[in-house]
């Protein structure tokens, strides 16, 4: 038996126009335009490490960074932050702000961090692989928004409003969404396979979700699809679409639909179902999201080329120490746009950068 539960409901967003050209261009010449900060505000985790250097005001050198046209405001408070404990080293930090690019400069060797505010694409992964013959490396900085159009907003997995279906595990969306089933499943054709029982037992799963290569799709194929170093694929006959901004307005039109969609973009009359199983079940509410608690909350990542074994040198290592600690995730509060780690994340972070052994917190 399920346990009982709390409906959670959510007011409907507005539908946000698709970024012009002339916006595009000016992001990546002076980074996007900060949206309004969330009433909401999370208290930082207290389990958090203040920022203790590790070598003498003397260490000098240089960082060569990007980032994503949502970071810059983000990243000029690291910086900041950062000379306070090494006045000496230079950090050089300037546009074009762009995912795609700051990820191409790593690949070059012309930058030594790209920060990005998503995934790296799956052709920038193959692509850096070949040249290198391992991996790049990717390090979680902070977390991502709860509902900010344009900022990382966390995901949800909605259906018609009048589906009865109220939750679903990762392996049951592995079973809506993949041909492939690396979580166990076979593919989910009716709603009886998801555990609706009735007359909706009998009714087919029309899936919507949008084509790759997309952001939203990408994380969605990682948290969802992906196991381990397996990289799942999509379902046939899915009813793909070029973004994510008609997608609750098609499930809300639906009655058998189910989909996927950034909570900045739930402008329709649309059920979002809690993911997880019995208990641990939880819907995308801030709370869920800024905890970390929600399995598809989204994370913001500094990209590295670190060979397999090597440890990152001294000023490099130390800026992400300093990102990756108390003092880090404050200025991530301090924005009021992006959502700090939690102390758990950090850790895992940490061992990721290869700063901090297992079960260390720095």
């Amino acid at each position: 038996m399920h346990p009982a539960t709390v409906e959670w409901q959510l007011p409907i967003a507005p539908t946000h126009p698709v970024q012009t050209r002339a916006q595009d261009r000016a992001g990546m010449l002076k980074g996007r335009a900060l949206p309004a900060p969330e009433v909401l505000q999370p208290t930082l985790d207290p389990a958090l490490r203040s920022f203790t250097p590790r070598y003498g005001r003397g260490l000098s050198g240089t960082l060569r960074l990007m980032c994503s046209d949502t970071m810059p405001a983000l990243m000029r408070a690291w910086i900041h932050s950062f000379a306070r404990f090494y006045p000496h080293v230079r950090i050089i930090l300037r546009p074009p702000y762009e995912g795609d690019d700051a990820a191409q400069a790593l690949r070059q060797g012309r930058i030594d961090i790209a920060f990005v505010s998503r995934e790296l694409r799956p052709v920038d992964v193959a692509t850096f692989r070949a040249e290198y013959g391992y991996l790049p490396t990717s390090v979680p900085v902070s977390g991502g928004s709860w509902r900010q159009f344009g900022y990382l907003d966390a995901i949800a997995i909605i259906v018609n409003p009048r589906n009865p279906l109220k939750r679903l595990t990762l392996k049951q969306l592995d079973a809506v969404f993949s041909r492939s089933h690396l979580r166990g499943d076979r593919q989910a054709d009716t709603w009886g396979d998801l555990g609706v029982s009735g007359a909706w037992s009998r009714r087919p799963i029309h899936v919507y979700a949008i084509k790759p290569w997309n952001g939203f799709e990408e994380f969605v194929r990682q948290r969802v699809l992906d196991v381990g170093a397996h990289r799942g694929h999509w379902r046939r006959g899915m009813r793909l679409s070029g973004t994510v901004f008609p997608l609750a307005r098609r499930v809300a039109a639906d009655p058998d639909g189910i989909g996927y969609t950034g909570l900045a973009f739930l402008d329709a009359g649309v059920k979002v179902l809690a993911v997880g199983r019995g208990e641990r079940a939880l819907s995308p509410t801030y709370t869920n999201v800024a905890l970390a608690r929600y399995p598809l909350s989204r994370l913001l990542y500094a990209n590295v080329n670190l060979r397999p074994g090597e440890r990152p040198r001294r000023a490099l290592g130390e800026f992400l120490r300093l990102i990756l600690s108390r003092q880090g995730q404050f200025d991530v509060r301090r924005e009021a746009v992006f959502l700090p780690l939690r102390a758990f994340q950090v850790s895992a972070a940490l061992r990721i950068a290869r700063l901090a052994p297992a079960g260390a917190h720095r």
